[in-house]
């Protein structure tokens, strides 16, 4: 046991001085023995610290094929010991991950492999090392890379800020509405309901161009906030269809809403999924359908007893438009 720490010892001597003396080749290969060292003892602590402190001092001078070698090493590193996913690691993580250069092939696969440990086997990652990345590459002013990470975290608030500077940078004034709407749906589609609400909230308290509260002088930003309305009180199906109905003409500015809403249909209000795609119509896929089992249903009602024997097919869609107006009186919060 001697001999292997008089090892140790005489390696990190070694390193030290190659750092001293500016030769980084030499200080790469003294870090990759220490690492097999280290290893070989189970000396995890040590060797994680050491292998994150080693591919900052690199990178900080220049040498980024010996920075992300290292960086690498160190995920192997909480592979090889099972490690949990602690807030230490993540932000070691995202701090490489900044430093790796863009245009480095293996920074993508630096980022996929680092996610697959966090999650324990998943693709899609922890939460907090999404929002790690995401805080990152905001800073970065890669807004479109920060909202895909955002997606993947619980921190609607943090995407909400993001969105009002992408937009207020980035954007035309006509689509402040725009910046928000995909995200929301999006968010409704990953069953993040809360992130929903907040990262809609954030926005529209604080966009200069919007700062009221609602309803909003823009239509689309009503829907989204009655959506939001629909599915925290009732999911109710009917509400939930005549508010598509009502908004079907800001809905079609972008032909994707209508996969988002089929979606958050199945998620929310008990829609089946679609047996295939149906091009064309109002809406696409099950949610034409659905509209046309609607429209059954009201033709059935209008074929019934009349007003002694039930509510006719005008007095079911007045019934329903109230359910909508009444949700318009709760707030989100």
């Amino acid at each position: 046991m001697a001999t292997r720490r008089g090892g140790v010892e005489r390696v990190l001597s070694k390193l030290k001085n190659s750092i001293e003396n500016n030769n980084y080749y030499e200080a790469h290969q003294m870090y990759r023995t220490l690492y097999f060292r280290y290893l070989g003892q189970k000396k995890y602590t040590e060797l994680q610290t050491m292998l994150f402190e080693g591919a900052v001092l690199l990178f900080s001078h220049d040498e980024v094929a010996s920075g992300t070698d290292l960086a690498k090493l160190y995920i192997d590193t909480l592979n090889d010991e099972g490690a949990d996913p602690l807030e230490i690691h993540f932000v070691r993580i995202s701090k490489l991950y900044q430093l790796i250069p863009c245009d480095n092939i293996d920074k993508p696969m630096y980022l996929s492999t680092s996610l697959k440990w966090s999650s324990n086997g998943s693709a899609h990652g922890h939460p907090r090392l999404h929002q790690h990345i995401a805080y990152g590459l905001w800073q970065s002013k890669k807004y479109p890379e920060a909202r895909q990470h955002f997606l993947q975290s619980c921190d609607g608030q943090g995407c909400g800020n993001m969105l009002v500077e992408f937009h207020l940078g980035k954007g035309f004034n006509t689509e402040y509405d725009l910046f928000i709407a995909q995200t929301v749906l999006q968010y409704l589609c990953l069953k993040k309901l809360l992130e929903a609400a907040n990262v809609f909230k954030t926005y529209t308290k604080n966009h200069p161009s919007i700062k009221s509260e609602p309803p909003f002088s823009h239509p689309l930003l009503n829907f989204l906030w009655l959506l939001l309305l629909a599915i925290k009180t009732s999911q109710n199906l009917t509400a939930y269809t005549l508010l598509c109905e009502k908004y079907k003409q800001f809905i079609d500015r972008d032909p994707q809403y209508l996969e988002y809403l089929d979606k958050i249909g199945q998620n929310y209000f008990g829609i089946p999924p679609p047996v295939r795609a149906k091009p064309g119509g109002m809406f696409s896929g099950l949610f034409d359908s659905l509209l046309n089992a609607m429209n059954d249903d009201s033709e059935d009602d209008d074929q019934g007893p009349g007003p002694s024997g039930g509510p006719s097919g005008a007095q079911a869609s007045s019934s329903s438009s109230s359910k909508i107006k009444k949700m318009e009186q709760e707030d989100l919060d």
